[in-house]
């Protein structure tokens, strides 16, 4: 699925939200009435919708924020290391 959502085996509702949010991410401008009908058509909630806008916005703002500071990104062990202190410890 990471390497090709469109001939992934998901499920067909998965598909339509990885398409739109990626075309939110890369052509804001473009997204219009017709891309939500059609998120609707293929039987997505507005919830589920608003929600995919939320996470994709937040992920979008992330990133540009990392690339203009240019955040280091930790390697395979660091990332394990990471997920083992959450697991240790939790968030707080």
């Amino acid at each position: 699925m990471l390497e090709d959502y469109h001939s992934a085996d998901i499920d067909p509702k998965l598909r339509a939200m990885l398409g739109f949010v990626a075309k939110l991410t890369r052509e804001p401008d473009e997204i219009g009435p017709d891309d939500i009908e059609a998120l609707r058509a293929a039987g997505l909630s507005d919830r589920a919708i608003e929600d995919a806008v939320l996470v994709c916005a937040g992920f979008n703002v992330i990133a540009r924020v990392a690339d203009a500071l240019e955040f280091r990104i930790l390697d395979k062990d660091g990332f394990v290391r990471g997920a083992e202190q959450l697991l240790r410890r939790g968030y707080g």
